[in-house]
């Protein structure tokens, strides 16, 4: 296990690309499908908040199930039942509320995305030797943005062009050959033996991944709460505000603004892949200590996207600056993510680590619903000035950047 890319390595990665590529379409495709439907960022955001929740419950059972089953097997049956899920959508379509089949479809998806995490990130350490772990993450990381970059601009084609049902079907097609694919995969497996009832097993894994977390490692903990706080008020308002701004306020060719909108998730991934690469690229240089400083960036770049609705009345100069702005947060956040997996992969013992990763990926994602609602009534509440939220959002993100500094420099 000397080499980054062994066999089995190889087959995750390639799997990879496949299922994070329909991810990225019918994440795309559907949220989309539902605000050009029914125009309104109040449903948008409560119906997006509404998908995060089962992905907070579930990725703890999906770390405490990586930890105890084989992970090949997981991540095996769930890309199965994604393609399932997106199947009965298409064929449920107009026979049911648009909205509650929406809601229930994305809650499923988003749901099986956060018990599919864990596996997949768990296995890293079990595949590479230590000194690849962080290139292995920011391959993983550059995989998804890569996948995020092309699913969004051909679904955003795609869409403009035939409508949904193509996109959904070639999204289907990914999760199941990311299914077969991943069947070939063989990762190291110890079974860890079960103390008394399911219930007993969940609960005391549970209460060692958070033992682990504030005590044994409480830096972890501290910037969990950082990570809350950046989802909530920066994260929530770029996924709820770049499709809103873009298809319905900037006032765009009417025939272009879902391409547009395309285009501008393709920036978003775009940065993202860039990150990973930086990250894969500086792994030796990149100092964790100083990762306060990425998200302090990142707040930073929400200022120029408010400031240019005050100052430009071009909807396509502003769809620019905001196009723009989102790439290089993505840039920053993606080196600032693949930095901190890392930090835990390393310092989290063997028998934890599928349980640790969900917590974290579960803790971090607590405020996004939230979110989502919070700026879904807040751009419906401000419209014609959603400069004022975009600027709210950039003024609290960067108090808590700068506050909170010091708990990455604590790193030892």
């Amino acid at each position: 296990m000397n080499k980054l890319f062994s066999k089995d390595f190889t087959l995750v990665v390639i799997g990879q690309i496949i299922s994070l590529f329909g991810n990225a379409g019918v994440r795309f495709a559907l949220p989309l499908y539902l605000l050009n439907q029914t125009g309104s960022s109040a449903i948008y955001g409560t119906v997006t908040a509404c998908a995060f929740i089962p992905a907070i419950l579930l990725s703890p059972v999906g770390g405490i199930v990586a930890d105890r089953v084989n992970k090949r097997n997981i991540m095996v049956t769930l890309d199965f039942f994604t393609a399932a899920v997106i199947t009965v959508f298409s064929l449920l379509m107009g026979k049911v509320s648009l909205v509650l089949l929406m809601a229930v479809t994305l809650m499923l998806l988003y749901g099986i995305a956060g018990a599919y995490q864990p596996s997949v990130q768990a296995s890293i350490p079990a595949l590479v030797s230590p000194e690849h772990i962080m290139e292995a993450n920011s391959i993983i990381n550059a995989i998804s943005s890569f996948a995020s970059l092309l699913g969004p601009v051909l679904g955003g084609i795609l869409y403009s062009a035939y409508g949904l049902t193509p996109v959904l079907w070639g999204c289907t097609a990914c999760f199941f050959l990311s299914a077969v694919m991943e069947i070939f995969i063989q990762i190291p497996f110890s079974r860890q033996k079960a103390r008394g009832s399911v219930w007993e097993t969940v609960k005391e894994d549970f209460d060692q991944s958070i033992r682990f977390i504030r005590k044994d490692k409480p830096v972890v903990g501290k910037g969990l709460l950082v990570v809350c706080g950046i989802n909530l008020f920066q994260s929530a308002m770029i996924i709820v505000g770049l499709p809103y701004l873009v298809t319905e306020v900037l006032q765009l060719d009417a025939g272009m603004s879902n391409k547009l909108y395309g285009f501008a998730q393709g920036a978003l991934a775009a940065g993202g892949l860039a990150g990973g690469i930086s990250a894969g690229i500086f792994a030796k240089k990149l100092s964790v200590q100083k990762a306060g400083n990425l998200i302090i960036v990142c707040a930073g770049l929400v200022f120029p996207a408010g400031i240019s609705l005050v100052i430009f009345n071009s909807g396509m100069i502003n769809y620019m600056v905001l196009t723009v702005c989102c790439f290089f947060i993505m840039i920053f956040s993606t080196i600032f993510s693949v930095q901190m997996m890392a930090f835990i992969q390393m310092e989290t013992p063997g028998n934890l680590i599928g349980k640790v990763i969900a917590v974290t990926l579960t803790v971090s994602m607590c405020a996004q619903p939230l979110g989502n609602a919070m700026y879904g009534v807040l751009f419906e509440i401000c419209k014609g000035y959603e400069f004022a939220v975009i600027l709210f959002a950039g003024a609290v993100s960067l108090i808590i950047a700068v506050s909170s500094k010091h708990i990455f420099e604590g790193i030892v």
